[in-house]
């Protein structure tokens, strides 16, 4: 990316989407400090995420990720992974799209069933059928991600490199228009 362009790269997407993953790899890539949302909240906080959820409920999280991606994104030469529902506040597709590059990496929802279904640390799937709710937050968050991104990356069946190739070639295509 060239130096008029923002060095902050910002990854979306839904819960198992592959952001924590591909941002680790793409930032190694890019020669990037890596970041990811949640595990920052966690540490501003010193509690895990569902315990944020269970003391203050999701409102009170969101308020927490808001700020943190404020204070974040005014930081430069950094893959930002943000949690899933980032995109969820006006404010917060706003911070990033004025920011960053932001990049969904959209996965069918049945895929992230597949590799969500035996993690216990997501609070939104902590209920009784979590394939129809990945499905009803698909439904919801998908148009934001959209609205927030300047690059879609299809994923799914892919290898986590083969995303980041995808978005290098993507980020190249940027810098050249």
């Amino acid at each position: 990316m060239n130096s008029e362009q923002s060095q902050c790269v910002v990854l979306v997407g839904m819960p198992g989407s592959g952001k924590t993953t591909v941002g680790r790899e793409l930032a190694k890539r890019l020669g990037l400090r890596f970041v990811d949302s949640d595990h920052e909240v966690e540490a501003r906080t010193g509690v895990k995420i569902p315990t944020i959820f269970e003391i203050e409920g999701e409102d009170g999280f969101r308020k927490r990720e808001t700020q943190t991606l404020d204070e974040l994104t005014t930081e430069s030469n950094m893959v930002l992974a943000t949690g899933g529902g980032a995109v969820i506040k006006p404010e917060n597709r706003e911070i990033l799209s004025a920011r960053g590059v932001v990049i969904y990496l959209n996965v069918p929802p049945q895929i992230l069933w597949e590799r969500t279904r035996h993690d216990k640390t997501r609070p939104l799937l902590q209920v009784p059928d979590p394939k129809a709710r990945i499905q009803q937050l698909y439904v919801a968050r998908d148009p934001l991600y959209r609205q927030a991104a300047r690059i879609i990356v299809e994923g799914g069946r892919g290898t986590p490199h083969a995303m980041v190739r995808m978005i290098e070639k993507e980020l190249q295509n940027l810098c050249e228009h």
